[in-house]
């Protein structure tokens, strides 16, 4: 049996402020109502910093300024894509294009969203492992 070659997708990790960017997947596609960061594939002989500035433009009118070393990647469950998540710089007023929604985030509070689920686990690892089942009360 062959597998298919993986398909690359590039997740922009947007911070500000201490919070990050996230967005809300339309209910038509793939993980429907999810939220993710926002982003998609990466096309044959495209760099990183060219499919997020493409993909970013598409999505939320945002101009990607800069993209640094992956910070994290995993196979999307029962797919044949590969979410690499990438630190990016952005400007430009955001507007959802393709999302239902999008918010800005405290790593903390991303555990409280329904994430899509490589998200989730990129979500965990921002979060030193915690998964937030377990609530801590001061």
């Amino acid at each position: 049996m062959t597998t298919s070659p993986a398909i690359r997708v590039a997740a922009a990790v947007v911070r500000r402020y201490g919070r990050v960017l996230v967005c809300q997947r339309p209910g038509h596609k793939r993980h429907g109502g999810l939220w993710e960061f926002p982003g998609g594939k990466i096309e044959p002989g495209e760099s990183t910093l060219e499919a997020m500035r493409r993909e970013l433009a598409e999505e939320l009118g945002a101009t990607v300024t800069e993209v640094g070393e992956m910070e994290f990647s995993v196979a999307d469950p029962d797919s044949e894509f590969v979410i690499e998540f990438y630190p990016a710089e952005i400007a430009g007023e955001l507007r959802c294009r393709e999302h239902t929604a999008l918010a800005w985030a405290m790593p903390e509070e991303l555990l409280k969203l329904p994430l899509a689920p490589s998200d989730r686990e990129f979500a965990v690892q921002l979060n030193g492992g915690r998964t937030g089942d377990v609530v801590e009360r001061a």
